[in-house]
């Protein structure tokens, strides 16, 4: 039975404040100290010699780590779920790295830019030499994996490949991709919504910061939109720069690509090689997503089938964006059994 209460845990979670060389002068001015949350399987005391795969956690937009912990009515927060699967033994035991992305805006998609600051190099040579340096890791990129949902899908996505020599496996839940899809439906709501800005996200933002937040209903829109185009497309003086005109709606087409360069379905060509090396790619996301991430996950399987990447776990379910955390153990798992040694 299911218990509101916080659960006991087999194993244990060491909590971290790790300090982000990477994030130091970053334009928004948010921490260079960050929380950091190391999980521990059960029996890792018992033998000082054994070393373990490494999964790093990486959450949606807006999440931040004390996140994992929110208790939505009969469902297990995903750190005990995932202890659950290593206390009863359904995958071979891990360390778990819960990492902190935030940023003044809700997240950083994971990618360094003049606009947030460098958070794909925080997550990859200040988090993963960290996590290497105080735990009994197996330091191999065979060994070491990456899962994520919606934007930490993004995450999972993009990190092996731009970086091969660290990451072996991946895991993506509705992960943002095929941007046709994802992103551009969301640009004529943005549009209709800065009316009441005279076209300026600039005047929403500081509305937005000086009142409570989500009170409007275009707020969550504008907020990921502002976000997204901070990572994808700021100039080098962090100026967020939109990929479509704020009054009629029509695309910019050389900012635009800024963004569809980073589409996992357009960057699978470029890093091949990287993809052809991975050892585990988990896709799943929901029949009815919201922002049509089931398409963008069935893109991406075809993207890799067609460099030849065929063992991959591909699965769509019934279900929309939100309410999948019951996804996270099943990757997790599996990311453990191909990570293993």
């Amino acid at each position: 039975m299911t218990q509101p209460w916080e659960g006991e845990l087999a194993g244990r979670i060491e909590r971290h404040l790790v300090h982000g060389a990477a994030l130091e002068g970053n334009h928004l001015g948010d921490p260079v100290d960050r929380p950091l949350w190391v999980y521990v399987p059960p029996g890792y005391d018992d033998d000082p010699d054994r070393r373990y795969p490494s999964i790093y956690v990486i959450q949606g937009y807006t999440g931040h780590v004390t996140m994992w912990f929110n208790r939505n009515p009969f469902r297990i927060p995903f750190p005990e779920a995932a202890d659950g699967v290593f206390a009863r033994q359904e995958a071979p035991p891990c360390i778990v790295v819960y990492v902190d992305a935030w940023t003044a805006y809700g997240g950083s998609q994971f990618v360094d830019s003049p606009g947030t600051g460098r958070y794909h190099t925080y997550l990859c040579e200040d988090v993963v030499p960290f996590v290497d340096s105080q735990y009994r890791t197996l330091a191999e990129a065979r060994h070491r994996g990456i899962q994520g949902k919606s934007s930490g899908g993004f995450g999972a996505m993009i990190t092996p490949m731009l970086r091969p020599d660290l990451f072996g496996g991946l895991a993506t839940h509705a992960g943002d991709s095929l941007y046709e899809y994802c992103y551009i439906p969301e640009f004529g709501k943005v549009v209709r919504a800065l009316r009441d800005y005279d076209g300026s996200i600039d005047k929403w933002w500081d509305d937005f910061r000086g009142r409570v937040a989500f009170t409007k209903p275009a707020d969550a829109v504008l907020l990921i939109t502002l976000g997204v185009t901070a990572c994808f497309s700021a100039d080098e003086d962090g100026t967020p720069v939109l990929p479509f005109d704020p009054y009629t709606g029509r695309l910019r087409e050389a900012v635009w690509e800024r963004w569809l360069a980073w589409d996992p379905v357009r960057m699978v060509p470029r890093y091949a090689d990287a993809l052809r090396g991975l050892r585990a790619i988990w896709i799943d996301g929901g029949k009815s997503d919201e922002w049509f991430l089931d398409l963008g996950g069935q893109a991406f399987r075809d993207a890799l089938g067609e460099i030849g990447v065929t063992d991959v776990h591909f699965e769509l379910f019934e279900g929309a964006h939100g309410g999948i955390d019951y996804r996270y153990p099943l990757s997790l798992a599996y990311l453990a059994e191909r990570l293993a040694p």
